[in-house]
């Protein structure tokens, strides 16, 4: 898989919902799918960066994309079936979700970690991706060939001390990938992964490495074949499976 090339039209005609898509990842991965044909939703809960990347992407010559301003640390449990009945109203369906957006806060010991900043942490890295797939999967079912994809972290498979809520969050997602995979197996067309990006050059990794010089860490754009496979085609029939950036092999 390392010598993966994605063929420039891989996700022609293509709905794709990125979350966190005005920052790092996403962002990168949005663009990416934007370049390879996909008509991408943003959503992020920023809108004047969400316009950044909407022009970005129309002005590298790729479809025009969609906006969807959401506060996923916020944003009540009513908001996501109503977000679902949008996309339904204008695209009726969606072919790929990538769960991209995350948040740390602080590093801490298990002693001292505070209850808010718990609580905040696992509601955008673990319930909303949750609660945004529970919405999503009817739009997904009316797709011939979707993709979830869910962004996952080395910490999520080994745990390390200090990382609290944002390692368990990521320990949770790993559970939820593999249970909606086992659950849609049979029965549907949806394949379900999680990708483990390396250390990037991202700004959750300048705030938890404060004094790392960033410029000794890959951008996203490096990795973003594993992205496109999953997404795409070509991984038809893989799903529950746990995959590395980098090596885009399953631990």
């Amino acid at each position: 898989m390392n010598d993966y090339t994605p063929p420039k039209d891989l996700l022609k005609d293509r709905i794709i919902l990125v979350t966190g898509a005005t920052d790092g990842i996403g962002r990168v991965a949005a663009k990416t799918f934007a370049s390879h044909g996909a008509t991408v939703v943003l959503l992020a809960r920023s809108m004047p960066r969400l316009e950044r990347v909407y022009d970005e992407i129309e002005e590298a010559g790729g479809p025009q994309p969609a906006i969807f301003e959401m506060d996923l640390e916020k944003a009540p449990e009513s908001e996501y079936p109503g977000m679902a009945e949008t996309l339904y109203q204008e695209f009726g369906r969606l072919d790929g979700l990538l769960h991209n957006a995350a948040q740390l806060k602080l590093l801490s010991r298990i002693d001292d970690y505070d209850l808010d900043a718990w609580n905040s942490v696992l509601q955008v890295n673990l319930t909303a991706p949750f609660l945004l797939t529970q919405a999503c999967l009817p739009l997904l079912r009316r797709s011939d060939d979707a993709s979830v994809i869910f962004t996952s972290d080395r910490l999520g498979r080994r745990g390390k001390a200090y990382w609290g809520a944002y390692g368990v969050s990521k320990f949770g997602i790993e559970g939820l990938m593999q249970i909606l995979a086992e659950e849609t197996r049979d029965s549907s067309n949806i394949r379900v992964n999680s990708i483990a990006p390396p250390p990037t050059r991202t700004k959750l990794r300048a705030f938890a490495y404060p004094g790392e010089d960033p410029q000794t860490l890959p951008t996203p754009d490096g990795f973003m074949d594993i992205y496109l496979y999953l997404m795409g085609p070509d991984s038809a029939g893989t799903t529950g499976q746990a995959f590395d950036a980098l090596s885009m092999e399953s631990p």
